[in-house]
């Protein structure tokens, strides 16, 4: 069966694909639209950024800015498509692209493309358009360092006027309808329902499942990986739901992480600022809640920060459904407790109670778009000055995202003071024996982790404990 996409408004039929091609490689290859650029081939420098739009309620259509180079071609199915072609008009640049063209955001031009796709996401009401322009495009990389004009052509460019009203019937027309084929022997699915999902996985237990592709793609664009059943479940409605209620927050599997920040911030402004950091935009726009946890990567930012919240995990498959501790999801590296025919369904977060000290912290080389070296989280109830009750949680420490049980114990009964921080702080080297790699040595890690408690502490005293808290007293 063929996918079927708009590209500005045309409807484009793929009889036959390869499941693991690019969007970027039909847009250069076949379509011929080069202004996509491929720069790094892992979604991280922006230059091949284009704006999805997916028909969501209302009903309308929901741009977002996303990574073409690691976006499969089925996960465009039933969907619009709109490249830095699509702007101009009859050789007429658009706004945008006029001012940064006359104030010199364009040097060797090369990453041009990406921050123009970008930018006129955040003007026509794209997915994170209300965020800040420098976290707009955190995801875009100017080797040339041209950063500046292109700001002053962002605050410059007012709303654009985006008329999809030609575009809805369009996409009402295939984007719910599922779509699967064949590969040179390999196959692919692409179900839009939970049941069609589970009776896939029983007839193909061992079929990779995608959503946002933000990891499985590079194991096909950097680890040449050849995967031979893949099911794309990225567009199954039913898994993206958002549930908060006054006991917890629900968040189904496919939630997207830029979906998720408004509702993580209001549990607490920690989860907020985790996943404000969370990669870059277009990162956020197509990873989901449900694959980074799925991944099991020991240095995933979201697991550590759920754990100390006390979430529960609810796995489906054929048989029914189950619910376990987020913790005990993880077994070793490399290893969930996942079993054949199960998927993972969504994550249930306890709202915390009034007082809890909570602390979330993300250290990393660089602020934005990098991979942590440590992250820690902390929940903590006192009573009476006392810690009643303690949760630590820390990814990058060892082999899965791990609870700190000597350190819980030790925090667990005594008063809460710089000195309980201090002994907590030690006994953290009987819970972990962290690795050296490229992002930080053991040692590194292990101080790293106790400051982190002890940063805890001084901010519930009212300190500055960073540069950016510094910055927003002095405000």
């Amino acid at each position: 069966m063929a996918i079927s996409f708009l590209l500005d408004g045309e409807r484009i039929d793929l009889e036959t694909l390869d499941p693991t091609a690019s969007v970027l490689d039909l847009l250069r290859t076949q379509l011929r639209r080069s202004g996509t650029k491929e720069g790094c081939a892992e979604g991280d420098c922006g230059a091949c950024t284009v704006l999805v739009g997916t028909l969501e309620a209302g009903p309308k259509v929901q741009w977002r800015a996303l990574n073409s180079c690691i976006q499969f071609l089925p996960m465009l199915h039933g969907k619009a498509l709109m490249t830095v072609e699509s702007l101009a008009h009859d050789g007429i640049p658009n706004p945008l692209q006029a001012c940064m063209a006359a104030n010199g955001s364009s040097q060797c031009g090369f990453c041009t493309p990406g921050f123009v796709m970008s930018l006129h996401g955040r003007a026509i009401g794209a997915t994170g358009c209300e965020l800040p322009v420098e976290d707009v495009i955190a995801g875009n990389l100017c080797r040339c360092t041209g950063y500046g004009p292109i700001l002053e052509a962002a605050q410059e460019v007012p709303v654009l006027a985006q008329d999809d009203a030609a575009l809805i019937p369009q996409l009402a027309e295939i984007a719910g309808t599922p779509a699967s084929g064949e590969w040179q022997g390999r196959r692919w699915f692409a179900p839009r329902s939970s049941d069609e999902l589970a009776g896939l996985l029983r007839e193909h237990p061992d079929a990779t499942l995608v959503a946002g592709a933000t990891d499985v793609g590079l194991w096909v664009t950097k680890g040449l990986k050849v995967l031979e059943t893949v099911i794309f479940i990225g567009d199954i409605a039913e898994l993206a739901a958002i549930e908060a209620t006054d006991e917890a927050l629900f968040l189904g599997a496919n939630v997207r992480h830029a979906e998720a920040h408004a509702a993580l911030a209001q549990l607490h402004p920690d989860l907020g600022e985790l996943w404000r950091r969370f990669a870059a935009l277009q990162v956020r726009n197509a990873g989901t809640i449900g694959g980074n946890i799925a991944n099991g990567s020991p240095i995933g930012d979201g697991p550590p920060a759920l754990i100390a919240l006390g979430a529960q995990l609810v796995l489906r498959s054929i048989e029914g459904t189950r619910t376990l501790p987020l913790e005990d999801f993880f077994l070793a590296y490399g290893k969930q407790d996942l079993r054949d025919g199960e998927f993972v369904a969504g994550v249930r977060i306890p709202r915390p109670a009034p007082g809890t000290v909570i602390h979330i912290a993300k250290l990393s080389r660089r602020f934005d778009s990098d991979i942590s070296a440590v992250c820690g989280a902390f929940a903590l109830t006192l009573e009476d000055q006392q810690i009643a009750s303690a949760r630590v949680s820390f990814g990058g420490m060892a082999a899965t995202p791990r609870r700190a049980a000597a350190c819980e114990a030790a925090l667990v009964g005594a008063p809460f003071t710089m000195e309980t921080m201090e002994r907590a702080a030690e006994t953290l080297r009987e819970d972990f024996t962290p690795l050296d790699d490229v992002r930080g040595s053991s040692a590194y890690r292990l101080e790293a982790a106790g400051n982190l408690l002890r940063r805890l502490w001084l901010r519930e005293q009212g300190g500055a404990v960073s540069v950016l808290d510094m910055e927003a007293l002095d405000g």
